[in-house]
Order: C-alpha cells, then structure tokens, then sequence
C-alpha cells in the first residue's frame, strides 16, 4: 500500500491564502465592480482576491502531493534584521533624505543571511540605492528629497 504524502506546512499557508483571498473577494463584492474597461472601486480588489485564492488552491493542491521538508527552527535572526529595517526607513527618510535612509534600511536587512558579510552588504545596498535612486527619483520624476537636511552641509 502506498503512503500518503502531505505537506502540512503548504497545506495549512495555502488555506490561510484561500480564506483570506475568500474574505476580501467577499468584502470587495459590496462595491461597484463595473467592467475590465470601466472599473469600479471593488474591481481591482475583487481580481486580487481571486488571485489569492487561486494561488492558495495551488499551493494547498501541491502541498496534498508532495512530502514536505522539516520546518526549520524559527528564523529569529532574520525577524531581527527584516521588521525593523522599513520601521528605520519610515523614521529616517525625512531627516536623512531617501537615499541614505535607503542605503542604511538595504544594508540593516543584508544581515537576515547568516551567509552575508560586510563587504558583500555594502556593495548590494550601494547597488540598490544608485538603482532605486536611478528609477524613482530619475525616471518617474518622484518629488522627494535624495538627501535630507540631516546630511547636508
């Protein structure tokens, strides 16, 4: 007889997906969907939502296939390093100006990875920052300030 093989893991994420697409697909129903033209207010919400519970349904359908691996022990280092890096941006961005809020918020979360080092978290936030920089404030015209009054001279 065969065994069943059953990711609980997946299983359980793909049906948080399905219900929570399944309440907001239900809250968006309350507001003109109008058309793919002329959308209304609950359009766009609507077609997340669907999109949400159709990626549950994958997941929770993958996951009743698939043996799942051994969760690994709770990441605190990456929750050290990832949740207050935007908190550090939102507190920074006024006073040091987008760039080195950004720069100093890329370089904080760099060190989720226990494989990053000092060197490496250096280049990969000065990279991002010159792109983000290059995108936002360049390319789409986006009026902020790229350097705040805390680092002007």
């Amino acid at each position: 007889m065969k065994s069943i093989s059953f990711d609980s893991t997946n299983a359980i994420c793909g049906a948080l997906f399905i219900a929570t697409g399944a309440f907001f697909a239900y809250q968006s129903v309350g507001l003109d969907l109008g058309t793919a033209l002329r959308m209304g207010p609950g359009y766009f919400p609507f077609i997340l939502a669907c999109a949400l519970i159709l990626l549950g349904a994958i997941i929770f359908i993958q996951a009743l296939r698939v043996e799942g691996e051994p969760v690994d022990p709770f990441a605190w280092r990456g929750m050290l390093f990832i949740l207050p890096a935007p908190v550090f941006f939102g507190l920074t961005v006024r006073g040091l100006g987008f760039a080195p809020a950004l720069f100093f918020t890329a370089f904080i979360a760099c060190f989720a990875s226990r494989k990053m080092n000092l060197v490496f978290a250096v280049i990969l936030s000065l990279l991002l920052t010159i792109f983000s920089v290059a995108v936002f404030s360049y390319g789409l015209g986006l009026p902020f300030e790229r350097f705040g009054p805390w680092v002007r001279f």
